[in-house]
């Protein structure tokens, strides 16, 4: 009984190790950086440093999920926005525009799908090799990575609803990363397909041999992680108003890092949406409070590297302990 109760409790320490760690930063922070905890910035934090990251990372919960990875999530990002600002800028309505940009994210998946369920190639390749096409067939859309602009005349309104609304006082890009965190968590731990992507995550012969079609759960999981990230290039081009070439790349590294902090949040290490977006909150936190302390911005990234491998490790060490217990 003894034994039981401890290995009950190592499991729980390795669980909400992340937890501990984002209190202890917010905690950190709010004695030590000015301003931390005033309601402006801390609606900062959400909008501008967790709520298009959370999206990305999401997306690249289900990629590591199926036991891949997702290197092209940058290119789904740009060709939806490239494809929604060439259809405003064509006159057609936002929801049609925005479709068009979902579709072009798709697309991206669609094509990393005949790579590595058609093909074979290994995720990690395949997206490598996705993400070169990407940048390269950006360059020539636009005439050497010129970005292309939205008159501020001819924006529509809904258009600038979409990055800058409100709902019940809460910005508009929160309520969609909430809804994709929602939707996400749903398809991934209650339904057929998202038990399938884990089990083929965790070992894929025993789902080939049981008769399901891996190619086919991979092939969906990529057109379905471009599609996420797609999304994200909607709202980042109706906040900004204008399309940069290979702008969505900037969420890369630090998607595949929250979803892997994320992985410390489930007893057995896997891939789970609420540790993601637990993850991006804490990478969220420590960008924003070593740039009030006023660190160099060089020494910020090597804070936020220090803490990736920090919460990994501690959570490694945790479920160690409770596996021999």
């Amino acid at each position: 009984m003894a034994t039981t109760a401890l290995s009950s409790f190592t499991r729980g320490v390795a669980r909400y190790a992340l937890v501990a760690a984002l209190a202890a930063v917010f905690a950190l922070f709010a004695a030590l950086a000015p301003g931390f905890l005033s309601g402006a910035n801390l609606l900062s934090v959400l909008v501008n440093n967790f709520a298009l990251l959370a999206i990305v990372a999401i997306a690249m919960t289900f990629a590591v999920s199926a036991g891949g990875i997702d290197l092209s999530v940058g290119t789904a990002v740009d060709f939806a926005s490239f494809a929604f600002v060439s259809l405003v800028l064509a006159g057609q309505p936002i929801a049609l525009a925005a479709l068009g940009g979902l579709a072009g994210g798709a697309l991206v998946g669609v094509f990393n799908a005949v790579l590595i369920a058609g093909i074979g190639i290994s995720p990690f390749l395949a997206t490598l090799g996705t993400l070169f096409v990407g940048r390269s067939a950006q360059q020539l859309l636009t005439n050497g990575g010129n970005p292309v602009y939205l008159p501020p005349a001819g924006v529509p309104e809904a258009f600038r609803f979409l990055g800058h609304g409100t709902v019940a006082g809460i910005p508009v890009p929160l309520l969609v990363t909430a809804l994709v965190a929602a939707g996400a968590w749903l398809v991934l731990s209650h339904t057929r397909f998202g038990r399938v992507t884990l089990a083929a995550g965790i070992q894929a012969s025993v789902v080939r041999y049981s008769g399901l079609r891996l190619s086919r759960i991979t092939a969906l999981t990529y057109v379905l992680v471009s599609t996420i990230a797609a999304v994200v290039g909607l709202i980042l081009t109706s906040t900004v108003t204008v399309y940069i070439p290979s702008s969505g790349n900037a969420f890369l590294l630090n998607a595949i890092g929250a979803t892997f902090i994320g992985t410390t949040f489930d007893p057995h290490g896997r891939p789970n949406v609420p540790g993601t977006v637990l993850g991006v909150l804490l990478l969220g936190v420590v960008a924003n409070g070593l740039l009030l302390s006023g660190l160099n911005f060089y020494w910020q990234q090597v804070g936020t590297g220090l803490l990736i491998f920090s919460v990994l490790a501690i959570g490694f060490a945790n479920r160690k302990a409770a596996a021999r217990a």
